[in-house]
């Protein structure tokens, strides 16, 4: 029997993982209100900046709500679509690291969703669904690859272009596709190539606000072409 070495999960996503864990399995219900940062800082054994950046990956996976103010904080918010989302990742992580499935094989399928994701988002967008995607792609105009915030806002724009499809559950599987296979961190990304992909995601989301089904796909395809001609840097991933 030979053993490899597994990557060592960061303490935000360990705080991350065991929150969401107690979620999911009901420990904290829609409407509870989560232990102050502090408190789950010390329970952690890490620091608030630790905390608030766990709280603020759940909270963009749809699964708490922030609300400022003196009787603010934290709270559980209904399990929906996005939930659903966080839960298939879970799975689908779980099969790659421990199953027989390939690292290739879900790349494959995150093509099969993504285009056809961003046709429908063309045709359905809102005013809404459009704040939203530019100011994730803005966020990224002005950020550095070497930011840690980088795979996060790659996430939530494409996750974000497929709520726009108007189809939760597509959504739902878009979502879990990339929070697993973390495309930010599967390529070898430099300066070049993050301000190459920034111009992409920025093509996509014009051809979205126009309305042009066709472009959009098109603009999703070359953007998919060219991730995948790219250093690969699997071992970020542990796959």
């Amino acid at each position: 029997m030979t053993f490899e070495p597994t990557p060592v999960s960061r303490a935000r996503e360990q705080v991350e993982r065991q929150l969401r864990e107690a979620i999911l399995s009901g420990t904290f219900k829609t409407g509870d209100k989560l232990p102050s940062e502090v408190e789950l800082a010390q329970s952690f054994s890490v620091s608030r900046t630790t905390v608030r950046e766990a709280l603020r990956t759940l909270d963009s996976s749809g699964l708490i709500s922030k609300t400022p103010g003196v009787a603010g904080g934290s709270f559980v918010r209904v399990v929906d679509h996005q939930a659903l989302g966080v839960t298939l990742g879970d799975s689908i992580e779980n099969t790659l690291r421990f199953g027989n499935i390939g690292f290739d094989e879900v790349i494959r399928v995150r093509r099969m969703l993504e285009v056809p994701a961003v046709r429908l988002a063309a045709e359905n967008r809102d005013e809404e669904d459009l704040d939203r995607m530019r100011g994730f792609a803005e966020r990224q105009k002005k950020t550095t690859v070497d930011d840690p915030e980088v795979p996060d806002l790659d996430t939530n724009l494409h996750v974000s272009i497929a709520e726009a499809s108007g189809n939760r559950v597509l959504a739902s599987f878009v979502g879990a596709l990339h929070r697993v296979i973390r495309p930010a961190l599967y390529v070898d990304i430099s300066p070049p190539v993050g301000k190459k992909t920034v111009s992409q995601h920025l093509a996509i989301v014009r051809a979205v606000e126009q309305g042009d089904p066709q472009a959009a796909a098109s603009a999703m395809e070359a953007h998919l072409d060219y991730l995948d001609r790219l250093p690969a840097a699997r071992e970020a991933n542990g796959y």
